[in-house]
């Protein structure tokens, strides 16, 4: 306890001080977007977050009893003037993790993988090339708890991306764990990287093969993509766009492509279990998440069933920034269209 009254001005001082240096340094444009009365309807809300600077945006709704929903807002391409559309393909970026975790988990029920063996069991040519490779489980890898650094935090590694992977794993070789497989969380791009590699080995083909037709072909998502190359219409693929950066990123391949509507069904199959065979949803349930956001240079993007209304939610923004102040914005946004649909619900 402070005794002494100069001591105690002194510290109301000091607080003062610091309480009008954090509000200079605050974005001023979350704080607007936070506080601004909510909109009547979800359209209302997409128009006012396409004034906040984002170029275009995409919103699918599917709400229990009611049909589904499509949104849209800004722009398609922007040098074209093409209004954004609902159904365009959208780079989906880490939103793919969950499709590689239920391709893991049908092998895992298939006993063709096992969540307890380890890195070193399955590429052994790896051993000596990443620490703790003879500890990290398959199960680690899932659930970002190798310790194993990310080769996307590769410095300027979105100015010139890798292609392949090897190219992908050159980048963290020699470097020493962020910790001891299990003792703590990182995200961790590197993971999924190497369980795809787990699964092509194990498959004898790309295992996007094996989640088109285990997961996509039987809820007929038609317009989900394992890259840029399998679209046959470029233009179908909605422009994005990174702040500072002159050109239309869409021709760069960041790997996964799909429409909001393919993202939600999958989504509100996987988490109602209708995606799932007998005892699938167990192993499921124990090593991964059932929502999940991406981003890449130009794409936001945001799935989430939200329990307590019953509704399934995938947001795209196709603008990026270098200091995330987007990606903060994006998740007002979704928090108020959220808000939005519960208010209805409640009318």
């Amino acid at each position: 306890m402070i005794k002494n009254k100069k001591a105690k001005r002194a510290v109301r001082v000091l607080l003062l001080v610091g309480t009008l240096i954090s509000f200079y340094f605050v974005p001023w444009l979350l704080v607007k977007a936070w506080i601004r009365p909510l909109p009547d309807t979800v359209q209302e809300q997409l128009d006012e977050a396409i004034s906040y600077g984002f170029e275009g945006m995409i919103v699918y709704i599917d709400q229990a009893g009611k049909p589904p929903q499509h949104y849209t807002a800004g722009w398609h391409n922007r040098e074209s003037k093409t209004p954004a559309k609902p159904h365009a393909l959208f780079k989906i970026a880490s939103i793919s993790k969950l499709y590689d975790a239920v391709a893991v988990t049908k092998l895992v029920s298939n006993e063709r993988l096992s969540l307890d063996r380890t890195l070193a069991d399955y590429l052994p040519e790896l051993a000596e090339i990443i620490e703790n490779a003879d500890k990290i489980t398959l199960r680690l890898l899932i659930q970002h708890r190798s310790g194993i650094p990310n080769f996307t935090d590769a410095p300027n590694f979105w100015a010139a991306p890798t292609e392949t992977y090897e190219e992908s794993l050159a980048l963290i070789q020699g470097k020493s764990a962020n910790f001891e497989p299990g003792e703590d969380y990182e995200y961790c791009n590197t993971n999924y990287l190497l369980i795809n590699k787990i699964m092509d080995d194990e498959l004898g083909y790309d295992n996007f093969q094996f989640i088109r037709e285990k997961i996509l072909t039987p809820l007929n998502l038609n317009e989900t993509f394992v890259s840029l190359s399998e679209v046959k219409d470029i233009e179908e693929i909605m422009s994005g766009y990174h702040v500072g950066y002159p050109s239309d990123l869409k021709t760069n391949d960041y790997g996964m492509h799909a429409t909001a509507e393919d993202v939600g069904i999958f989504l509100r199959a996987l988490n109602d279990g209708t995606l799932f065979e007998q005892g699938e949803q167990e192993i499921y349930k124990s090593i991964y998440e059932y929502d999940h956001s991406g981003w890449v240079p130009g794409y936001q993007s945001f799935a989430k069933h939200h329990t307590d209304i019953d509704a399934v939610t995938v947001a795209f923004y196709s603008t990026t920034d270098p200091e995330l102040y987007n990606w903060n914005l994006s998740e007002i946004i979704n928090s108020r269209i959220v808000k939005i649909l519960k208010r209805q619900k409640n009318y």
